[in-house]
This record gives structure tokens, C-alpha cells and sequence, in this order.
């Protein structure tokens, strides 16, 4: 994605809460000082009700944790995210940190790692799992703010496979071609993604022409180091990482047919023992506010609904 469409994304995405702001702004510079030396009564009663609308806003944002009531002071949430969303992540971050101000930085793996992790103790606010099962057994241990997790959006499962790869051009014939030894695939027990090419191999009839020639990966990031460094001459990895610049750059996908895997409901909750609660909430409020699931589909991901 060039510079101009990212700028105009993160526009797009932060675009409701500037505006927030620039209704305060726009009411106090609206205000002329009257020519006499004397304040009128009628400026100064507008001035309260100005600072008092501001001073509304701006305590509710305190509240939520958006706004450091120490000012100067930024804040971070720190977010465990599935593999699928490495090449997501950065985008979303900045465009969040645009609108609010509230710094994301995220940890990547296995939708099932990080759950195991966070059951550990980690000390993380949000988790953005690959599936709605991960979070779910978070919910059910009492871990999470949530009652049930937050659906964001739906996962896409491709074939990609390099340029110079001897399974060009690609197709779903190309998973039985002779010459094809090596076929990447994330682990069904850590990763939702690799459950979905597992249960897509069943599907198409692949399972025993392919046995044999499956290279596990630890999660579908690793998956896609593993086509892209000719460890293995294709793989199924999520549109996310299929999409992104680079990879779009030196190999070719294909969709995998609807209706080969069951639906990839990625979903996320608010981690109980975190400090930034009311932030983690606005967060994945603002995740699947309308406008940021527009754009959801230019990302490699299906919107939450």
C-alpha cells in the first residue's frame, strides 16, 4: 500500500475522532473579543459554556483511560495478536494512535500460545486471537472484562507459492503436481489457520495424495517464511500475509474456494488483570466501529459481520 493511500486510510480511520476534537476547538476560536476594553456578560457566559463542555469531554476521556489525567504522559496498550495480523498490526496501530493518541504495540504468535501465555500471567491488555475458541477459554476461566469474546473480523485461507516456484501457474492442481515434494502448513493444535488448510485438505479429497508431503509450521507467519525461503514450493497461508506489499511482490495467490473451510471468526477480549481497561474496551470498539471494517478487506481480513 503507497504513502497516499495509507495517509488516506489512517484519515479514514481516525476521521470520527478528530472531528470530536475539533468541535471544542472550533467552539472557543469561534469567539471574538468585542472591541471595548469590558468583557461582555455574554462572552463570558459563552466562554463558561464552552470550558464547561470541554471539561465534560475531557474528564470522560480520563475515565475511559484515553487521556492521561497527568497530561504529557502517553498511553500504551499493549496488545497479544495473532500471527495473521503481523502485517495488519502496524497499520491499525498508527491509524488508533492518530485518532486518540494511545500508543499499540503488539507480540505475535499462535492464536493457542498466546492464550496459554496469558493464562500464565502475561501481562498483556487486549488479545486479537485467530479464532473465537482461544478467547473463549480465557472468558470461561474469568480472565477477560468481556462475558463472551468480540468478533472482528473473518480470516481468509490462500494458496501462495513464489514466482520462480515449479508450481506455477498456480492452482489447486498444483498441490498434486509430481514435482511438488513440499507443502507448508501451520500446526492444527496451535494455529486457526492451520485447523482451516487442514480441514480444506479434507474437503477437496487431498488428504492421502498429500500425506507425506505437509511441512509444519509453528503458526501461519512461519508458514509463509517457509514458501518464501523454498522450504517448501507452496502453502496455505492467510490474504493478510498474501496481500501485503512484499509478498504480493514475489509470489502469486489463489483464494481457496468458499465453503472448503469452516469460517476463520477471529476474535478478541480485554484481559481482566489489565491496568487499561477503559482503553482495551475503546479499542476494540473502535476495531469494529463501521468505518475501520470498511477497510477491513483492503487489509486481507473479512469484516466482523
Amino acid at each position: 500500500m503507497g504513502n497516499e493511500n495509507r495517509f488516506l486510510l489512517l484519515r479514514q480511520l481516525s476521521g470520527d475522532r478528530i472531528r470530536c476534537i475539533e468541535v471544542c476547538v472550533s467552539a472557543y476560536s469561534s469567539f471574538q473579543l468585542p472591541k471595548s476594553r469590558g468583557v461582555s456578560l455574554d462572552y463570558r457566559k459563552a466562554m463558561r459554556l464552552t470550558f464547561r463542555g470541554c471539561l465534560v469531554v475531557f474528564v470522560a476521556l480520563v475515565l475511559m483511560g484515553i487521556v492521561d489525567a497527568a497530561f504529557g504522559q502517553q498511553k500504551v496498550l499493549h496488545v497479544a495478536a495473532a500471527s495473521d495480523l503481523t502485517p495488519v498490526m502496524p497499520m491499525l496501530a498508527e491509524a488508533y494512535e492518530h485518532a486518540t493518541g494511545v500508543k499499540v504495540v503488539a507480540s505475535f504468535g499462535s492464536s493457542a500460545t498466546l492464550e496459554q501465555q496469558l493464562e500464565n500471567g502475561d501481562p498483556q491488555d487486549v488479545f486479537l486471537s485467530a479464532d473465537f475458541s482461544h478467547p473463549e477459554k480465557l472468558v470461561a476461566a474469568g480472565l477477560t472484562v468481556e462475558k463472551t469474546p468480540v468478533v472482528y473480523a473473518h480470516g481468509v485461507l490462500v494458496l501462495w507459492a513464489r514466482k520462480d516456484s515449479p508450481v506455477q501457474p498456480l492452482s489447486l492442481d498444483s498441490l498434486t503436481r509430481a514435482g511438488v515434494m513440499r507443502i507448508a502448513v501451520a500446526n492444527d493444535q496451535h494455529a486457526p489457520y492451520g485447523v482451516a488448510a487442514t480441514q480444506a485438505i479434507a474437503r477437496m479429497n487431498l488428504t492421502d495424495k498429500l500425506k507425506g508431503k505437509l511441512v509444519v509450521a509453528e503458526n501461519i507467519a512461519q508458514t509463509a517464511q517457509f514458501v518464501e525461503s523454498g522450504s517448501a514450493q507452496v502453502g496455505f497461508i492467510s490474504l493478510t500475509t498474501a496481500s501485503s506489499p512484499h509478498f504480493k511482490d514475489v509470489g502469486t495467490f489463489l483464494r481457496l474456494p468458499e465453503g472448503s473451510y469452516p469460517p476463520i471468526v477471529q476474535s478478541g477480549v480485554v484481559m481482566k488483570g489489565s491496568k487499561m481497561q477503559g482503553v482495551g474496551e475503546d479499542f476494540l470498539r473502535w476495531l469494529t466501529s463501521e468505518g475501520v471494517q470498511k477497510r477491513l478487506g483492503e487489509m486481507g481480513l473479512g469484516a466482523a459481520e
